[in-house]
């Protein structure tokens, strides 16, 4: 703690990423900035945007690459974009995904996570696109590497069988439908890896805006797991979290290179 306050004291470390180092987390005018989650839960920190004003996320990513050495916006629409950008550092790189509504930061020095393990991102159709893309961003932030097969939806199970080696050769799915959500159903009866359900917001009329997608993921007769609506970014953490312990168990010693 000492030599955290001495560095503080002679100007060499920032108090935001001193108090990151202590408590855990940033302190900032919109909110506190959770540094030490992915340390302490293994899926990184995003700042969700969405109710946020542009400068309030603009806060707290400077608080994010100040602590972290990286920031994660989900559900950033241009307003976020811009404040975000004009508010870090020129040499920060940026990553925004616009169908996804994303926007990822990394400092200059930052080094990201690899894994050794591939997780395979599947959609019913182009519309699953923005919830899956989500879970794809994360996943990739997790280290992992992402395989995407889209538009296979069940009107025509051809579509799904033409992909069925790149299904299998996958550590893990997450597969989004909207509709009734048949396709992690149809899919989880194929292979033999976890498979994680993500409904979305798509449809119309009686079980629309993704209930009847979620109620029948719900009710799958094959073994999957099922997140919320619209939930790409807890189904790309919990696949990150799966691939990380099989990426671990393949390197033998539980670290990430």
């Amino acid at each position: 703690m000492r030599d955290i306050l001495e560095a503080v004291a002679s100007g060499d470390l920032d108090p935001a990423v001193a108090e990151a180092r202590l408590s855990g987390y940033a302190t900032t005018g919109a909110g506190r900035f959770d540094a030490a989650r992915e340390t302490r839960r293994g899926v990184p920190e995003a700042i969700l945007a969405d109710g946020k004003t542009p400068d309030e996320a603009a806060t707290l990513a400077a608080a994010a690459v100040k602590s972290t050495g990286r920031a994660i916006l989900t559900r950033a629409d241009d307003a976020h974009v811009d404040a975000v950008v004009d508010t870090l550092n020129e040499e920060v790189t940026f990553h925004r995904d616009d169908r996804a509504r994303t926007l990822v930061a990394h400092a200059p020095d930052f080094d990201p996570p690899t894994r050794d393990a591939t997780v395979g991102i599947v959609t019913g159709g182009t519309s699953d696109a923005e919830a899956a893309g989500e879970a794809s961003v994360i996943l990739e932030e997790m280290g992992a590497t992402v395989t995407r097969v889209e538009d296979v939806g069940v009107a025509h199970l051809g579509r799904v069988i033409d992909h069925l080696d790149t299904l299998r050769a996958a550590d893990v799915l997450v597969v989004a439908a909207g509709r009734e959500g048949a396709l992690p159903t149809v899919v989880a009866g194929l292979v033999d890896t976890p498979v994680i359900g993500l409904p979305v917001s798509t449809g119309y009329g009686h079980g629309g805006s993704g209930k009847a997608a979620l109620e029948g993921m719900l009710q799958s007769c094959t073994v999957i797991s099922v997140v919320n609506i619209d939930a790409g970014f807890v189904a790309g953490a919990q696949a990150g979290l799966i691939a990380r312990a099989i990426s671990d168990a393949r390197t033998g010693d539980g670290e990430a290179d």
